[in-house]
Parts: structure tokens; C-alpha cells; sequence
């Protein structure tokens, strides 16, 4: 039988890193639900979409494939239509986009299938917005990992300088705000710590220290 962990949370907290690492010392799969929202965003961007006018979106869902795959070395690979959009899917842009389309219950309908699918064929850490509490509200260990605003804010802010971004801490905070705003109070699935979740906060932690914090206490 497989072994789910669903982590939770806002922007910027650490969960990618956080659930890569632990699939990784785990031997088990990442599932990384927000490449799929920002694939979607993608393609949106690509095809000039109104990301604002739900119906224009809906329209052009049955146009849009998205799968994931990995390589010899466990990698994770984002196909659009057949392509890989791995190193394509990480700007601002791109996940401002994702943040936007995924408030929209057509968008969410036809990625939560795809989710829970790839979660039933082998032991998984998924993480997401809204994994404990819509897609994998079974899952075995639920985390809600979660950081200070001034933290993600200032992790958000250094990848973008590393991708030469240019921006400034105060612009990636009020981003991060907006999004946070979006993702906590959107219609559809909404980001909520579901009660059976454990908080784990990583301000103050390195990547190395929150999994190792991870596997000596539930592992």
C-alpha cells in the first residue's frame, strides 16, 4: 500500500523544497501540483488568454495536456502538449498566472484528477495549497508548512535576483501578500491548515534542518 504525505501552504514557506527532499530520502515520488497550475498559466501566457475571464480560460482546457514524468535519476519533468517546460514555468509571471487560473473550479477539476491518480500508483509527498484538505484528504502524514511573511518574502526575493529578475524586497512582499490574499480566500478549495495537519514552520530552519526534523520525528 502507498504511503501519502500532503504538505500545505503558503507562498515562499518551503514545501517544494521541503517535500523533494523528503521523497527523495523516502524513495518516494514528488508530486509537484503547482508546476501543473503554472503549466496551465503556461500556456494561458503563450496563447494571449485572459487569465481574469474564467470562460475564456474554461474554453481552452480540452486544448491543454499536462503530465509529469521522471528521468533515470528521479528528476521531475513538466510536459505541456508534449513538451518540456521544466526550466519554462518558474518566473513571476508565470506563477502569478497559476495563481490566478487556479481559483477557477474547471481548472482545479481537471489538475485533481491527474493528482490523485499519480498519487494511487506509488507512495508520494504532494504538496499545494489545498492537498490535505481536497486532494488527498486520506493522506497518512499532513503537514502545513508555513514561515514569517518578512522570511518568504525574502526567499522569494533572492530567487528572483538569482534568475536575474530585477525587483526589489518591498514589491516580492506586497506580490506575496496578494497571493497569499488569492490563495486563502478563493471560491473553490481554498488554502485552510485542516485540523488533523501538523504546523511545521521553517523560519528559522536551513532546507537540510526542516527534513531532518521531518524524518526523527515521524520516520
Amino acid at each position: 500500500m502507498s504511503y501519502k504525505i500532503a504538505i500545505d501552504g503558503p507562498s515562499s514557506a518551503g514545501k517544494s523544497t521541503l517535500a523533494k527532499m523528503l521523497a527523495k530520502e523516502l524513495g518516494y515520488v514528488y508530486i509537484d501540483t503547482g508546476a501543473m497550475y503554472r503549466a496551465i498559466g503556461l500556456y494561458l501566457i503563450n496563447n494571449t488568454i485572459d487569465i481574469h475571464n474564467e470562460n475564456d480560460v474554461v474554453s481552452v482546457l480540452d486544448k491543454i495536456d499536462v503530465t509529469l514524468d521522471y528521468d533515470k535519476e528521479n528528476n521531475l519533468h513538466v510536459y505541456l502538449n508534449g513538451e518540456d517546460i521544466s526550466n519554462k514555468i518558474r518566473t513571476q509571471e508565470v506563477g502569478e498566472a497559476a495563481s490566478v487560473c487556479s481559483q477557477y473550479l474547471k481548472v482545479r477539476e481537471k489538475l485533481v484528477s491527474l493528482q490523485r491518480k499519480l498519487a494511487e500508483e506509488k507512495s508520494c509527498c504532494m504538496d499545494g495549497r489545498d492537498i490535505a484538505s481536497n486532494v488527498l484528504p486520506n493522506a497518512n502524514l499532513k503537514l502545513y508548512v508555513t514561515a514569517s511573511e518578512e522570511c518568504r518574502a525574502k526567499r522569494r526575493y533572492l530567487e528572483e535576483k538569482e534568475k536575474g529578475i530585477d525587483t526589489t524586497i518591498e514589491k516580492v512582499l506586497e506580490e506575496l501578500k496578494a497571493r497569499d490574499y488569492r490563495d486563502m480566500n478563493r471560491e473553490h478549495n481554498p488554502l485552510v491548515k485542516v485540523s488533523d495537519a501538523i504546523e511545521f514552520d521553517t523560519t528559522d530552519l536551513t532546507p537540510d534542518e526542516a527534513v531532518d526534523a521531518i524524518l526523527s520525528r515521524f520516520f
